[in-house]
């Protein structure tokens, strides 16, 4: 008998208020789901997405798994690796051989890898060797990062850069062809990995709890203190940034806008890494833990902004949406995609072209923008998202289970039906949970 789920530890960030909510529930009869990410750290959208579905996919009577450096608690496993320097706590796992296997032994119905490196390679290796269906979800522009860092400190667009991003693109379509499916969070990352010649994508959105990101999560009397605390003057326009501090969140832009805007605007920058914005009307504070507490403070400042151009959708975007907070974003990637309409885009990174948009944001009229960011936002509520998502795993463990069947058929050129009970289809069981699951 499978032991008792139990709700994991506390959820980081987004995930948090989830975790909140009554979570006993009997032993869960359905498939059994496996994540795998070495986007394990303090902080980071990945961590709190992947929180969030062990929590809503426990829920619903799946079992779910979760493997990455350093994770503990019940259905978490800890697969070791190498800290890297200036990553923001991640660590490398360099065992791919060794990751396989703790994979196997969990034995899942299907496993996701949520990051391109050695575990994406081991849960190829594990899947193929326990005949299950496996995902990946493009949570980075793994091309982009790569150019970043081949055009150094000077960045722009050079021939290194531009070699950097091809080889990088060739990479993903050679790991990624070998996936059942593969997952993008926004029409512009699908657009790419079919264009690389990834086969099998599809794009899936993230999702935000609406009931805790919300308007009313406003608190004026907690904000009056927040202004105590870090002696802003009164009338003082706080801008708000959640998530790491990395080269590519471009947070010095940030920083430098609001130095350009002078003291009426203070800059909250909200989490971790190597690289945290600085100057003038800046203001550091740790990660938040706490889901409603974030979900307060970002309802409760005059804006939040974000000017990463190569995030693949923007999760603390969505949740600022969700708040009915003005949000200033960079108009490419998976931020633009989300802010398009409902927001101000910004093109580029000089920061003259920052402090205007965030002037006319704040400053301005209320705009038509804020209901459109609204009914957006609420269009990503997880609970439409995790219907999205099973449904699509629940459709691969049919066809996988299908495809499983007919190849014994061909091998032992008999009919799958008169095959005998010792040549057992692992995706058929999951198929035929899930059936009992939906009665």
């Amino acid at each position: 008998m499978r032991p008792q789920v139990r709700p994991p530890e506390t959820l980081p960030e987004g995930g948090a208020a989830l975790a909140e909510r009554p979570a006993t529930v009997p032993s869960p009869p359905g498939p059994h789901l496996l994540d795998v990410s070495m986007f394990w750290g303090p902080t980071g959208g990945v961590r709190r997405v992947l929180t969030t579905k062990q929590m809503l996919f426990t829920r619903q009577g799946w079992r779910h798994t979760l493997m990455a450096p350093g994770v503990v608690g019940h259905e978490r496993i800890d697969c070791g690796g190498v800290r890297l320097p200036a990553s923001g706590g991640y660590r490398a796992v360099l065992r791919r051989q060794h990751a396989a296997r703790l994979i196997e032994q969990a034995r899942p119905d299907i496993v996701e890898a949520a990051d391109p490196y050695t575990l994406a390679w081991s849960v190829l290796d594990a899947s193929h060797r326990l005949g299950v269906p496996s995902v990946a979800f493009c949570h980075s522009n793994l091309p982009a990062l790569a150019a970043r860092w081949a055009a150094g400190p000077t960045g722009g667009q050079t021939r290194r850069a531009a070699l950097a991003a091809r080889v990088a693109g060739r990479y993903l379509a050679r790991l990624y062809a070998r996936f059942d499916l593969v997952l993008a969070p926004s029409h512009g990352m699908a657009k790419q990995l079919r264009e690389w010649g990834v086969p099998r994508v599809a794009q899936q959105a993230l999702g935000v709890d609406t009931t805790v990101f919300t308007p009313s999560a406003a608190d004026p009397a907690w904000r009056w203190c927040l202004e105590q605390k870090l002696q802003l003057p009164a009338g003082t326009r706080v801008l708000v940034y959640s998530g790491r501090f990395a080269a590519e969140k471009n947070l010095q832009v940030l920083a430098d806008a609001v130095g350009l805007l002078g003291p009426r605007y203070a800059l909250l920058a909200i989490g971790s890494g190597p690289l945290p914005p600085r100057g003038p009307g800046v203001h550091l504070l740790p990660p938040e833990a706490d889901s409603r507490r974030l979900a307060r403070l970002l309802a409760s400042c005059n804006a939040y902004v974000h000017a990463g151009d190569q995030e693949t959708f923007g999760l603390g975007v969505l949740e600022a949406m969700a708040c009915g907070t003005p949000v200033v974003g960079s108009s490419a990637g998976g931020v633009g995609e989300l802010v398009s309409g409902a927001g101000h885009g910004v093109d580029g990174l000089r920061a003259a072209d920052w402090a205007c948009a965030i002037e006319a944001s704040v400053e301005g009229p209320p705009s038509v923008a804020t209901g459109l960011a609204l009914r957006r936002a609420r269009a990503h509520d997880w609970g439409r998202i995790f219907e999205q998502l099973s449904q699509r795993y629940i459709a691969l463990l049919r066809r996988h289970a299908l495809t499983a069947m007919q190849a014994q058929q061909l091998v032992h050129g008999v009919p799958a039906a008169w095959l005998p009970e010792a040549t057992p289809c692992p995706t058929a069981a999951a198929a035929a949970a899930v059936v009992s699951m939906q009665r």
